[in-house]
């Protein structure tokens, strides 16, 4: 991963997203020698952003199954009767 320095990424904007473009690996931008944010391609934040909601989504699922809070097939259907028309 390119690690570049907030005061570059204001001078070169344009040819850091130009590469990013290309490469499509994030760079890190620094700020006073530390980590301050990620530059990344919009269509793989994207990407990752689905991939997080699908994540999520079975941690719930997980955690209803741990706390018991499930039901079975009929018990579903007809809670989702009213989407299922």
């Amino acid at each position: 991963m390119k690690t570049e320095l907030v005061t570059t990424l204001k001078r070169r904007a344009t040819e850091l997203l130009a590469e990013l473009h290309e490469s499509k690996e994030p760079i890190l931008i620094t700020e006073h020698g530390k980590p301050s944010a990620y530059l990344v391609d919009v269509d793989d934040f994207e990407q990752m952003q689905r991939r997080m909601q699908i994540l999520d989504g079975i941690a719930r699922g997980e955690m209803a199954i741990l706390e018991k809070n499930v039901c079975n097939q009929a018990e579903a259907k007809a809670k989702m009767s009213k989407w299922l028309k």
